[in-house]
């Protein structure tokens, strides 16, 4: 089962990285002035890693990064221009499905959900059920709206491509997690705190533990990245030395790095792309409405963790 785990998640990454080709070429063949070969070039960079995965050495893709973020800092990538769909036949099965819509999304979740939990024990069986699970929703997609192949092919492109760079940005944000971690980040923050932060007080262990993940998710855009080296550098030597339980703690630290998710356009796949799809006139309205509710959550966080994981 693993093989075959293993081997479908290379189809999966050929299959995104075939469609960043195929932005690639409609980059190039509807975009006019110089900007053409820049959108093209980072396209294409960014699809050959997908689609050669482990067969390119690692310096090789970190000259590909090196290369499409140069691209991306001189303002030489924008949008192709995709065909659009026939507004009639949109309008017409709009008025037919109305809520039903959205039953694709569901059956991406539990699907997704149903085939992680059974294979839990398999590596990366997350990401085969994340995989297999889009499939299906597609698939179920298609038969539900009667839609062709290929214009879920040139709709997705083009939702894609509406992302713009800030499409890989995750990606990048966790390799950046791993770098900090690696280079011993969190060792670095666990001695800067240890001369504020007294090593017996819980109350301000998990303020700092908390703000820490806070804080550094904002710098990193990803909770994820942010968990390990302020687990590292804050949590293990002031929360959990002092007797709190790991898995209370460490649940609630990840949540309220969540809360810094709210608050920074780092974390561009939820609060810079959804501006950029509706098409609102403030990139930066997003977080201005979601930043009450993140700062109340944080307060209660440290409540939480104070008087539930101890």
């Amino acid at each position: 089962m693993q093989a075959f785990i293993d081997v479908s998640l290379n189809v999966f990454y050929v299959l995104m990285g075939l469609l960043m080709l195929y932005m690639a070429y409609k980059a190039f063949t509807t975009i006019q002035g110089v900007k053409r070969i820049g959108t093209t070039v980072f396209w294409i960079l960014i699809a050959l890693p997908f689609i050669l995965g482990a067969l390119i050495p690692a310096w090789l893709i970190g000259l590909f990064v090196v290369l499409s973020s140069l691209l991306t800092l001189s303002k030489q990538v924008t949008f192709g221009k995709y065909k659009s769909l026939d507004e009639t036949f949109g309008q017409k099965q709009s008025k037919l499905l109305k809520n039903k819509i959205f039953i694709p999304s569901f059956i991406l979740a539990f699907v997704a959900v149903g085939i992680a939990m059974a294979l839990g024990n398999y590596a990366n069986s997350s990401l085969f059920a994340i995989g297999v699970s889009s499939l299906v929703s597609l698939l179920f997609a298609l038969i539900m709206t009667k839609a062709k192949a290929t214009e879920s092919v040139e709709d997705g492109a083009r939702l894609f491509d509406s992302m713009g760079p800030v499409a890989i940005l995750p990606q990048l944000l966790v390799a950046l997690g791993a770098l900090f971690t690696t280079a011993g980040v969190g060792e670095v923050i666990s001695q800067a705190i240890t001369g504020v932060v007294p090593a017996d007080n819980r109350l301000l262990g998990v303020v700092a533990y908390v703000l820490g993940m806070v804080i550094f998710t904002m710098i990193m855009g990803n909770a994820f990245a942010a968990f390990s080296v302020i687990t590292a550098g804050i949590g293990i030597p002031f929360v959990l030395s002092q007797g709190a339980n790991p898995v209370i703690a460490g649940a609630l630290a990840l949540t309220a790095g969540y809360c810094g998710t709210l608050m920074t356009p780092m974390a561009a796949n939820f609060n810079i792309v959804p501006a950029a799809l509706l098409e609102m006139k403030d990139e930066n309205k997003v977080i201005k409405m979601q930043a009450p509710v993140a700062l109340a959550l944080i307060v209660l966080h440290i409540l939480v963790m104070y008087f539930v994981a101890f």
